[in-house]
């Protein structure tokens, strides 16, 4: 068997193997109707995984969707956390309000704001954010990296999906812009002194980037 087999059946193995609560699964045929490509479940999964591990209660998530990542962010943060999820589209806030609304999330645990990412991203407070999940414009993933880290506090993760493009990041002969920038921005964060970054395998593709912590 040869090992692009093996890893292709290691990877549907691993993303049939995840059960998913009613209301992700209700978040994803609402993303189906509206032609929508939410995270794959393996990716869902790990969203909860890194938001419990840094105990997080403050998250801002660009590109809400139908609330498939919304979900799964929900399921590993603190309690008391909130959640700030920023989409251009009016219709994918309404879809993810019902589903939000319908898995017993209480209104005051997350914004959901419509607009361009890169106007309200400026506005937030800087250095107030555990986490920065990307799942946008690819063209626009230099200026999400700069922002993403300036919102950050120290110590905090930024999370970059699809970073390997359906493949085509790994084609050296790929020179389409989206490929390029997506090229680009992973090289810059692996670049820069106060990062250290980590390329994940799971669906299409995560850049994780951990900030610097103070020092005590």
């Amino acid at each position: 068997m040869s090992s692009e087999l093996e890893n292709d059946l290691s990877t549907q193995f691993m993303e049939a193997s995840i059960i998913e609560s009613p209301h992700i699964i209700q978040a994803r045929r609402a993303a189906k109707d509206l032609g929508l490509e939410p995270v794959t479940p393996a990716t869902a999964q790990f969203l909860t995984f890194l938001a419990h591990i840094i105990d997080a209660t403050a998250i801002v998530e660009v590109g809400t969707g139908t609330g498939v990542s919304t979900l799964a962010f929900f399921a590993g943060m603190k309690p008391e956390g909130l959640l700030t999820s920023v989409d251009c589209e009016a219709e994918h806030h309404g879809a993810a309000r019902e589903i939000l609304k319908a898995a017993d999330i209480a209104h005051t645990r997350f914004r959901l704001i419509t607009g361009d990412a890169l106007t309200v991203l400026p506005k937030l407070t800087p250095g107030a954010y555990d986490m920065v999940f990307v799942d946008a414009e690819y063209l626009e993933y230099p200026e999400y990296l700069e922002e993403g880290l300036r919102i950050l506090r120290p110590g905090g993760l930024l999370v970059l999906n699809h970073v390997f493009l359906g493949g085509k990041v790994v084609d050296d002969t790929n020179l389409d812009d989206d490929t390029i920038i997506i090229r680009d921005t992973v090289e810059a964060a692996r670049g820069m002194d106060n990062l250290t970054t980590s390329l994940i395998a799971i669906g299409d593709g995560l850049l994780v980037c951990s900030t610097t912590r103070n020092e005590d």
